[in-house]
C-alpha cells in the first residue's frame, strides 16, 4: 500500500522495439522513462519528465527512431538503468507513492529489465492501469489507445507521441479528468 497519497506517479516508458521480431541476440529494454506527478489534491500536472537510459542490450533501430523520435546519438550522456531507478526512488519516492500507467506493459517491463539487470524494483505495490480504468468508468467494451481516449473526453494531446514525458503529461491529464468526475462535492 502506498505510504505517500499527495501525488501519483504517471510513468510511461519507452523500450527498444522494431519492425518485427528483435535481432538475435537483442532484447527490448527500456530506454526512456516518462514522468508526470499528479497532484491528488488539485488533480494538477505541474512538471513532466524524460529519463533517458542507455541501451545496454540492445540497439535502437530505425524504426525505433520512426516511432519515438529517440536517436542512438541522444544517449550518449544517460546513465544506466541502475542510474535511473536511484533518480526515482531518492527525487520522486516512488518507492512510497501510487504510480500509474497507460496499460499494464510499463508494470510489466519495469519488473523484467529490472530483474533481466539485478536492479531494484523502483515502485511500490501500488500500480493503477488507467487504461483499464478509463474503459470500464466510460462504459467501453474494450480498452482504448491514450490518443483516443483523449479525444473521447475532449482533451487534446499535447507533444510528441510515444515520447515518455509527453505520454505520462496526457496520461496524467486523462486520470485527473478521471479522478475529477469521481469526486463528488462535500455536503
Amino acid at each position: 500500500m502506498a505510504r505517500k497519497l499527495d501525488q501519483i506517479l504517471v510513468i510511461d516508458v519507452e523500450s527498444t522495439c522494431w519492425d518485427g521480431p528483435p535481432p538475435s541476440g537483442e532484447t527490448s529494454e527500456i530506454i526512456e522513462i516518462g514522468l508526470c506527478p499528479l497532484d491528488v489534491a488539485s488533480l494538477s500536472r505541474s512538471s513532466k519528465h524524460s529519463i533517458l537510459v542507455a541501451p545496454k542490450l540492445s540497439s535502437i533501430s530505425g524504426f525505433c527512431t520512426e516511432l519515438t523520435t529517440l536517436t542512438p546519438d541522444m544517449f550518449a550522456g544517460a546513465g544506466a538503468l541502475s542510474d535511473a531507478v536511484r533518480r526515482l526512488k531518492k527525487e520522486f519516492e516512488s518507492k512510497d507513492r501510487a504510480w500509474a500507467s497507460w496499460g499494464d506493459y510499463d508494470r510489466r517491463q519495469f519488473e523484467r529489465c529490472c530483474h533481466t539487470t539485478d536492479v531494484g524494483y523502483p515502485f511500490g505495490p501500488t500500480h493503477l492501469n488507467v487504461k483499464s480504468w478509463f474503459a470500464v468508468t466510460m462504459g467501453l467494451p474494450h480498452e482504448v489507445g491514450l490518443d483516443t481516449a483523449c479525444q473521447k473526453i475532449g482533451i487534446e494531446m499535447e507533444g510528441t507521441h510515444h515520447r515518455g514525458d509527453d505520454d505520462a503529461w496526457n496520461i496524467a491529464g486523462v486520470l485527473g479528468q478521471l479522478l475529477q468526475n469521481s469526486r463528488s462535492p462535500l455536503s
